[in-house]
């Protein structure tokens, strides 16, 4: 099987993680650009019919 393209890539498919949760993969380039870990505090806020996701600099 042939390597899909970048954009085809970054196409997701919405998982039902529990009752009330719902789950994505984000791409390992993008999590690795980002220089983001596993365990990282991220913040998700909506924009208009976005959905923005990003690093939480709070305090614990």
């Amino acid at each position: 099987m042939a390597r899909r393209s970048f954009e085809e890539r970054n196409i997701r498919v919405l998982m039902r993680f529990a009752k009330r949760s719902f789950a994505i993969t984000l791409p390992i380039e993008v999590v690795r650009d980002l220089g983001w870990q596993e365990h990282q505090r991220i913040r998700i806020r909506r924009a208009g019919r976005r959905i923005v996701i990003e690093e939480d600099r709070g305090t614990l």
